[in-house]
């Protein structure tokens, strides 16, 4: 979804694309080609969205695990396509670039390889290790925390020690089990139309010229970076259009203000429990603010007076209105971006994935609250909703973070196409990235170097003091030899003065 952001603003600037895709473009271009991926991979059969509803807090653990699992299934899905293995085995078709959105697809970096062109990749979640190592960077966990945790770059040693676990934990298993998949998959659906020996997956990730990344400097913490990592959050957030004419007359006039309920495009609120969608408008019903609630269908049953439902809603164009008061989401990334940019207070209800981290963070920052879904009760919901809105700090916080988020020295999107364009002109432009993503890691950390130094600083020290420890018993000898020799002619004096004194004697005598 994030990708046709992009595509839009490709084809108003003129360019010829090319998509491979699961979600058709609502409006045809002359210059777009879609390469519709049909049927779409069914990701609830694998992971069913009612048993997400009945979910404790899941660990970063098996959260990274769900990711790779859904990575690899989706890719598989994607390559099996008749019209995706056409464009595989085609020959005559050229790029001047690659956009892929990275989010668990690396086996998709073999395009590039096959067209001969460089390749920009989209990081949806934000950032993550590796794509620092494809920049020649080495993410310090110190002060960096994990994809999935909300650490700040202030942490204690506990989760400096957490921080650091998890991140090993990531490298290693990427490496030794989910990117050997990757490679495996890629060779088994591109070798047959690719002269030569396929490279690996893993130099094919050093190879990306630019990685446009969903991030900001307000929401995150601060990180070293190189010039081919640029931030573009709030790339899908745009100017406002006039609602529905029944969505303006409820939002103009609800006197107390409007409570927005959304979970996401993902998760379906009709899969929640029954007795939690009760529990909910049990809630509702104590609040005099009213309630817009994107809910799928209308078998919800008897509504309160204050509550209306709608099984699609204008996310971004309802968070914009002056009237509402407070948002409660799943805490996904673009929803929280989208409340931040807006300026609207947050109720988070995270499910899984990076959603737990997105709602810790707008709640450290001051202009959000959360509730575990399920423990959560109807006084628990009513409490939480009616501090958000009458407490002034979370609306004021709220505000503070949407004057960061808003201010950039250019549009964000703006920014995105300005790269994209310049990694063609440049061919690549390989001068965005480090000579480190090459490098072994002895070499990068100066392993080598300070073994060097350690090595000649010993032979430095413990030669002379080798050679000092060989002089000390020579020099004993020598010194013994002395003594006999001085002895020796002390003795032979002393004998010719006794046969001088003995011959004298004799003389005399």
């Amino acid at each position: 979804m994030w990708m046709e952001h992009f595509l839009k603003d490709l084809l108003q600037r003129g360019h010829q694309v090319t998509t491979l895709t699961n979600h058709p473009a609502k409006q045809t271009h002359p210059n777009l080609t879609e390469i519709i991926i049909d049927p779409k991979l069914n990701i609830a059969e694998h992971r069913p969205r009612e048993n997400i509803f009945k979910m404790h807090f899941t660990s970063d653990f098996e959260n990274l695990q769900m990711y790779w699992h859904v990575g690899l299934l989706s890719s598989e899905h994607a390559l099996n396509d008749p019209k995706v293995k056409t464009l595989i085995a085609s020959k005559d078709l050229e790029f001047d670039l690659v956009i892929l959105e990275q989010f668990y697809h690396e086996s998709f970096l073999m395009f590039a390889h096959k067209f001969k062109c460089p390749i920009v990749t989209l990081g949806t979640l934000g950032y993550a290790d590796n794509m620092d190592h494809a920049m020649g960077l080495l993410t310090p966990w110190s002060i960096v925390p994990h994809l999935l945790v909300s650490y700040t770059d202030e942490m204690t040693f506990a989760q400096r020690a957490y921080n650091t676990y998890l991140s090993i934990y990531d490298a290693l298993f990427r490496s030794w089990y989910y990117i050997p998949k990757m490679q495996e998959m890629a060779e088994r659906h591109f070798g047959g139309y690719i002269e030569g020996p396929l490279p690996h997956v893993s130099d094919l990730e050093k190879n990306v010229s630019l990685m446009l990344i969903n991030s900001h400097r307000s929401t995150d913490v601060p990180r070293p970076s190189m010039p081919g990592l640029i931030d573009v959050a709030g790339v899908h957030i745009k100017k406002t259009k006039p609602l529905p004419a029944d969505l303006q007359e409820f939002l103009d006039n609800s006197k107390h203000g409007v409570i927005y309920f959304s979970v996401g495009s993902y998760m379906k609120s009709t899969d929640m429990p029954q007795e939690k969608i009760s529990l909910i408008l049990d809630a509702f019903s104590q609040l005099k603010q009213n309630v817009l609630w994107k809910f799928e269908n209308s078998s919800i049953g008897h509504l309160p007076a204050n509550v209306k439902i709608q099984s699609w809603l204008p996310q971004n164009d309802i968070l914009a209105h002056p009237n509402v008061k407070v948002f409660i989401s799943h805490g996904g990334i673009f929803g929280t971006q989208e409340s931040i940019h807006w300026g609207v207070p947050m109720l988070c209800i995270p499910f899984f994935g990076d959603q737990f981290r997105n709602s810790q963070r707008s709640v450290q920052a001051g202009y959000a609250r959360w509730l575990h879904f399920g423990k959560m009760t109807s006084d628990d919901l009513v409490q939480n909703l009616r501090l958000l809105i009458n407490d002034p700090t979370y609306k004021q916080k709220a505000m503070e973070m949407s004057r960061k988020f808003r201010d950039n020295l250019i549009d964000p999107l703006e920014e995105a196409a300005f790269w994209m364009e310049y990694v063609v002109r440049h061919k690549g432009a390989p001068h965005l990235k480090s000579h480190g993503a090459f490098m072994p890691l002895y070499q990068y950390l100066l392993l080598d170097v300070f073994g060097c130094a350690l090595v000649l600083l010993f032979v430095a020290v413990w030669l002379p003091l080798r050679l000092f420890e060989l002089r000390s018993p020579l020099t004993a000898w020598a010194d013994k030899l002395l003594c006999f020799g001085k002895g020796n002619t002390q003795g032979t004096k002393g004998i010719q003065i006794d046969l001088k004194a003995s011959n004298k004697y004799r003389y005399a005598g």
